[in-house]
C-alpha cells in the first residue's frame, strides 16, 4: 500500500465557478435586474421602430396633408388620429422619435468627448492647471444653461446641428467633474506607475490606462445624460428654439398640442406617452447600471 503523501487537491474557486471580471459580472446583475433589463428592450424597440420609420409599411408621410379631413380622434385608419392639418399624429410621433433621440444622442456624445478629456487632463495634471480648469468649471455652473444655449443658437444659427452642439456644450461640466475625481483616486495607482517606468508619455497613459478605468461611472451618467438632453431639447421647442419646420420631434408635437389641448387633447397625449415612456427607461436603465457597475455591492455574487 502506497503511504506517500498525495499533493492537496487545488482550492475551489470562489462561489464554486470560474472567477468572472468586473464587466462580466456587471452584465450578468444587470440581466438580474428586471426593470432595467424591460427598460433597455423598450428601447431597443424604439429606437429600432423610429430607426425604420421611413421603410415600414404602411406608415403614412408625416409630411402630407389632408385638409379636408382635418384633426380627427383616433380610429382605424389613424390610429393616433391626425392634427389640425390632416397629418398622421402616428407618423408624426415615430419619425419625431428619430429627431429626439438623435438629439439626445449626439448631444450626449458632445459632451462625453468634451468632459471625459477635460476632467482627465484637469485630475492628471493637478496642482495649478487643476485649479485653474475647475474654476473654469464654477464659473461656467454659475451661469444658466438656457442662457448659454439661446446665446449659441441666436449667435450661429437654429439648425438641427447647432442644436446638438449647442446642448452638448452645456452638458460636459458635470461629466468632467466625475472623470476628475476618478482620476485622482486612480492616478497613483500601481499600473500607472507602472506604465510610466515602461517609458509612456502622459497622453497614453491618461487616455490608454486611465480613463479605461473610469468607464463605470461615465456608461452610468451618460445613460442618465441622454434623457437630460431629451427633456431640455423639448424644453427649448416650447420657446422656438428647438427642432425647426419641417422637421418635428417630441417636444414640439407635445409643444404644438399643447395649444390645442382643450380640443384635440390626443395630439399632447400621445407624443407625451412617448417622450415619457422614453425618459423613463433610460432612468431605469441608468440606475440598473449604477448597481451593477458598483464595486461596493457585491454581496449578490455568486
Amino acid at each position: 500500500m502506497d503511504l506517500s503523501p498525495r499533493p492537496a487537491d487545488p482550492a475551489p474557486a470562489l462561489g464554486g465557478g470560474r472567477p468572472q471580471s468586473l464587466w462580466s459580472d456587471a452584465w450578468r446583475r444587470l440581466r438580474r435586474n428586471r426593470a432595467a433589463a424591460a427598460a433597455a428592450m423598450i428601447l431597443i424597440t424604439i429606437s429600432l421602430v423610429s430607426i425604420a420609420a421611413p421603410w415600414l409599411p404602411r406608415l403614412a408621410d408625416p409630411t402630407t396633408q389632408n385638409l379636408a379631413l382635418g384633426a380627427t380622434p383616433p380610429t382605424a385608419a389613424h390610429w393616433f388620429g391626425t392634427d389640425e392639418l390632416g397629418r398622421d399624429t402616428l407618423a408624426r410621433v415615430i419619425h419625431g422619435g428619430r429627431i429626439s433621440l438623435l438629439v439626445g444622442l449626439i448631444a450626449t456624445i458632445v459632451s462625453l468627448i468634451i468632459g471625459v478629456s477635460y476632467g482627465a487632463i484637469s485630475g492628471y495634471a493637478g496642482g495649478k492647471l487643476d485649479e485653474f480648469l475647475m474654476r473654469v468649471v464654477d464659473i461656467l455652473y454659475s451661469l444658466p444653461y438656457i442662457f448659454l444655449v439661446i446665446l449659441l443658437l441666436v449667435f450661429f444659427s437654429r439648425s438641427l446641428i447647432m442644436l446638438f452642439v449647442a446642448l452638448g456644450l452645456v452638458q460636459w461640466l458635470t461629466m468632467a467633474r466625475i472623470v476628475r475625481g476618478q482620476v485622482l483616486s486612480i492616478k497613483h495607482q500601481n499600473f500607472v506607475e507602472a506604465a510610466r517606468a515602461l517609458g509612456a508619455g502622459d497622453r497614453a497613459i491618461i487616455f490608454r490606462h486611465i480613463v479605461p478605468n473610469t468607464l463605470g461611472p461615465v456608461i452610468v451618467y451618460t445613460t442618465l445624460t441622454v434623457p437630460a438632453v431629451i427633456l431640455q431639447e423639448a424644453f427649448l421647442s416650447f420657446l422656438g428654439l428647438g427642432v425647426q419646420p419641417p422637421n418635428a420631434s417630441w417636444g414640439t408635437l407635445v409643444s404644438d398640442g399643447a395649444r390645442v389641448l382643450a380640443l384635440f387633447p390626443w395630439l399632447v397625449i400621445f407624443p407625451g406617452i412617448a417622450l415619457s415612456l422614453t425618459l423613463l427607461c433610460f432612468n431605469f436603465l441608468g440606475d440598473g447600471l449604477r448597481d451593477a457597475l458598483d464595486p461596493q455591492d457585491r454581496s449578490d455574487v455568486a
